[in-house]
C-alpha cells in the first residue's frame, strides 16, 4: 500500500490559485515552476538581476505558465497582496518589503523549510562554516550503504521540495543547511550537526553574533527526543550546545572525550563512559588531513543511531571526498595538482593547508566577505613555498603572510595575477618536483564566477589543458 501524505495534500490545496511570490529564481527555486503551475497557483518571480540575464528556456517558461516576473534592482516595489512568499538563501527576510507583506498577511517561507515541515521521515541536517559538505555526503554514503532509501539535498544534491511526495516515513532526508537558509527557520531536524562556527558571509550577515544565531535554528525546535553533534573543540559550538533541549553528542581530536567520538593519535575512536573503541585508523582513509578525520567523527556520531559500526567504518574507508574538496586533479611532471574550490574561507583553506606533509605553491584569493585574513598568515609560512594571488581579496592576504613573513624574518615569493588562467600558467612554471599546487581561494567565487563548483571546474579545465 503506497504512503499518502496529508500534510503535502492539505498544503497543496492551500496553494490552489492563491497569490504565490518566488523571490530569487535560484537553484532552489527553479524546479518551483512546474510544481506551482500544477496546482494552479498565481505565481509572480521576482529577481534583482535584470530579465536579459534570465536564461532563455526560464522566460519560456514564465511566459507560458502565465506567471509575472519582475526583475531589476527595484522588483521588490511590486511584492503585494501575496498569500505565500518562498524566498531564496540569499534573499535576506528582514528585507523592508518583505516585512511589510508579512505584517499585511502574507505568510513567509523557503524551499527548505517546507522541506523539513513536510516530509514525513526522519531528517538530518547539517551545517558549520567549514566541513559541512563533506560530512553531509559522508552521512548520506553511510546511509545509502546501509540500505536506507535517502534524499540529498539543501546547499547540494538536489532541490527537495517537488520530491516530497515520493517520501515515505522509512526514508531519511539528509540536509546541508547554510545560515541563509537557517535565518528565520522555526524548525529543527530531527537530528542536527553542527561542524565548526568560524567568521563567514559577513558580508551578508549584519554582525557575527547574528551568524551564530541563525545556526542555532538547526537545533532550537528540537524537542527533548533531538539530537545534537557537534565539535567540542569550538568555542561558540561547545557553549550553544548547553541551549540543546534534545541529546548531545560531541566529537573532539584535542580531548579525550569519555562520551562522544574522537581522533586521536591517528585513530578514530567511540567513547562510552570513558571506554574508547578504536574503531578506524586515519591511514585506512582515503581522505586527507585532521579536518577529515573530524568530519567523519561527525558522520559517526549523527548515524550512530541508525547504522552498525561496521557498516559506518566500511563506508568510511572507500568514501574519496567530494568534489572541489582537496580533489586532486592530475599529476604532471611529478606535481600533484589539487582542486580546493570549496575552500571559500580562511579557514577552509588552512584546513587544507594542513592537510600535507608536501610543500605547497597556493593559489589564493576571490571575492571578498569581509573576514579578516591574519589567521592565514601563519599557516601560509609555514606550509607554502610559493603564493600567487588573484581578486578582491589579494591584497588582503598579501599584506597579512608579509607582516607574518617579518615577524618570523622570512621570505616566500608572492606573485599577483588577473585571471584564473594567468595563475594556473605560473603555477605551472614555478612549481618544482615534490611539491603540490593547491588551489584553495581562502575567498568566495562571486567576483568571476557563479559559485566555487563553477570556479572549480575551470580551474580543472585549465588544468588538464596543460
Amino acid at each position: 500500500m503506497s504512503y499518502f501524505n496529508t500534510k503535502l495534500d492539505d498544503f497543496e490545496k492551500f496553494l490552489n490559485n492563491k497569490k504565490v511570490a518566488i523571490i530569487g529564481l535560484g537553484v532552489s527555486n527553479l524546479p518551483m515552476l512546474d510544481y506551482l503551475h500544477s496546482l494552479n497557483a498565481k505565481v509572480s518571480i521576482f529577481d534583482k538581476k535584470d530579465k536579459e540575464n534570465f536564461e532563455n528556456d526560464v522566460l519560456n517558461k514564465i511566459e507560458e505558465y502565465n506567471f509575472n516576473l519582475y526583475a531589476g534592482k527595484n522588483n521588490l516595489d511590486n511584492l503585494n497582496g501575496f498569500d505565500i512568499i518562498f524566498r531564496s538563501p540569499s534573499c535576506r527576510p528582514d528585507t523592508p518589503e518583505i516585512v511589510a507583506e508579512v505584517k499585511r498577511g502574507a505568510i513567509l517561507t523557503s524551499e527548505i523549510e517546507m522541506v523539513l515541515k513536510l516530509a514525513p521521515c526522519k531528517i538530518i541536517g547539517v551545517t558549520g562554516s567549514d566541513g559541512k559538505t563533506t560530512t553531509t555526503s559522508l552521512i548520506y554514503a553511510i546511509l545509502k550503504d546501509a540500505g536506507y532509501n535517502c534524499f540529498l539535498g539543501g546547499n547540494i544534491g538536489i532541490p527537495l521540495f517537488t520530491e516530497i511526495k515520493n517520501m515515505t516515513p522509512n526514508d531519511i532526508v539528509v540536509l546541508e543547511m547554510s545560515s541563509f537558509q537557517l535565518m528565520n527557520m522555526e524548525i529543527s531536524p530531527n537530528i542536527s550537526v553542527i561542524t565548526n562556527i568560524a567568521p563567514n558571509h559577513l558580508d551578508i550577515h549584519k554582525s557575527y553574533e547574528e551568524y551564530i544565531d541563525s545556526k542555532k535554528n538547526i537545533f532550537r525546535y528540537q524537542d527533548k527526543n533531538g539530537i545534537l553533534v557537534t565539535n567540542y573543540d569550538n568555542e561558540i559550538t561547545k557553549k550553544i550546545s548547553k541551549e540543546a533541549k534534545g541529546n548531545v553528542i560531541y566529537f573532539s581530536s584535542k580531548t579525550k572525550l569519555d562520551n562522544g567520538v574522537i581522533y586521536d593519535d591517528g585513530m578514530i575512536k567511540i567513547c562510552k563512559d570513558g571506554i574508547r573503541r578504536h574503531v578506524l585508523r586515519q591511514k585506512d582513509m582515503k581522505l586527507r588531513g585532521v579536518h577529515n578525520c573530524e568530519n567523519a567523527c561527525a558522520a559517526i556520531a549523527a548515524t550512530s543511531s541508525l547504522v552498525s559500526v561496521e557498516s559506518q567504518i566500511k563506508t568510511i574507508e572507500e568514501f574519496s571526498g567530494v568534489e572541489h574538496r582537496l580533489e586532486l586533479v592530475r599529476n604532471i611532471n611529478g606535481i600533484n595538482w589539487y582542486n580546493d574550490s570549496i575552500g571559500t574561507s580562511p579557514s577552509r583553506t588552512i584546513a587544507g593547508l594542513n592537510s600535507f606533509d608536501e610543500k605547497i605553491v597556493l593559489i589564493a584569493g576571490g571575492y571578498d566577505k569581509h573576514l579578516d585574513y591574519t589567521p592565514i598568515a601563519k599557516p601560509i609560512v609555514e606550509n607554502v613555498s610559493k603564493l600567487i594571488l588573484m581578486g578582491a581579496t589579494a591584497d588582503k592576504i598579501h599584506d597579512a603572510v608579509v607582516k607574518e613573513l617579518t615577524l618570523e624574518h622570512k621570505s616566500m615569493p608572492i606573485y599577483h595575477c588577473n585571471t584564473l588562467k594567468e595563475t594556473v600558467e605560473l603555477a605551472n612554471k614555478i612549481a618544482e618536483k615534490g611539491e603540490i599546487v593547491l588551489f584553495s581561494p581562502a575567498s568566495a567565487s562571486f567576483d568571476l564566477f557563479k559559485n566555487f563548483a563553477e570556479r572549480g571546474n575551470k580551474f580543472k579545465e585549465l588544468v588538464n589543458e596543460l
